[in-house]
Parts: C-alpha cells; structure tokens; sequence
C-alpha cells in the first residue's frame, strides 16, 4: 500500500486566504496511488452492500463512477444548480468559505429499500455530504441508518464527520489531516 498522504498537495490560501486546500491531482496522476484509493474505497463500501452510489459534484464523482461499476449499482449525480436537466430536489448548504446548493434529479430512482453510498473526495465542515444525505433521506424517503458518506480524505480539525454521525449517518475515510 502507498502512503496517501504523501500524493496529495496541501495549497495554502485557495480558495480563499486561511483555507489550506487539499489537491487530489497527484493523487489521480499516479496510477498506483490512484488504484490503492480505489480499492481501499471498494474494501469500506463492499461490506455495506449498497444498492446505489452518489457521487458529489465533481471530484465525487472520479472516485464514484468506477466504484458504481465495480459493484454493478447505478451511480447517481448529485450536482451544483442547473447542471440537470430534469425536475430536481434541492438542499442549501454552508461551506467553511460560503454557501451552496446540491440538487439530485426527482426521476432518480432511489427508495426506503435502498442502501445508499455517498462519495466525494474530502470532508471538511462536512456541509456539503450532510446535506447530499439530508437531501437523500428528506427527498427520496431513504432511511439515515441505510445511508453511509465514504471520501478519501477527513480534516477532524473541522470536525465534519462528527456532525455527519450526530445527525445520524455513518461516515468512513481512508486518511486524515490536520488543520483547515
């Protein structure tokens, strides 16, 4: 196994000044790197046997895609407005440097019957996974307890996973880091 954390850039001041940002292309530029995330992600989600995968716009979705289709579910899109072109439901959020909205189409579907696996790259204040899993749970009827958020990296600094298991999902990530 590779050491993660040496393929991820720290980028000081981006977006804004006091934010330390977490740059996943190195990550996705080493093919090995790249390949051991993947398989660490398959080993959390496979025991939870989901029956759908949501990825996060966008970086969610370079680690959502493959694993949709290594476990043969569909994968779902939660995106920024107007990226969809059917009816949607809507979530607005708060990021550490802002506010947001995550929409997922209405004709998705997705029930009480499913085991749902959200994906993005990072969490941080955790806003925008909890609210991808409020909007889940509130729009789609899906129960928290069958909802689990999975990303590569956790900022516990931030203290978003600890919100995330507050409200009562189930969170999994593979490296953490300190700092914003």
């Amino acid at each position: 196994m590779i050491d993660l954390k040496s393929h991820i850039r720290t980028v000081s001041g981006f977006p804004i000044p006091g934010i330390e940002f977490r740059d996943i292309t190195s990550l996705l530029e080493d093919p090995s790197a790249f390949a051991d995330v993947m398989m660490s992600l398959s080993s959390c989600i496979n025991p939870w046997s989901p029956t759908r995968l949501v990825g996060i716009e966008s970086r969610g979705f370079i680690f959502g895609a493959p694993l949709a289709w290594d476990c043969n579910i569909p994968f779902i899109l939660a995106r920024k407005p107007g990226k969809l072109p059917n009816d949607t439901f809507k979530k607005e959020y708060t990021l550490e440097y802002g506010k947001a909205t995550i929409e997922i189409q209405k004709n998705t579907a997705m029930d009480k019957t499913d085991r749902i696996v959200i994906v993005d790259d990072l969490i941080a204040t955790g806003g925008t996974a909890l609210a991808c899993a409020n909007l889940i749970h509130e729009s789609f009827s899906v129960p928290k307890e069958n909802i689990l958020i999975v990303a590569v990296i956790d900022l516990p600094d931030l203290k978003g996973s600890e919100l995330i298991r507050e409200h009562g999902y189930k969170v999994n990530t593979l490296i953490e880091f300190e700092g914003k």
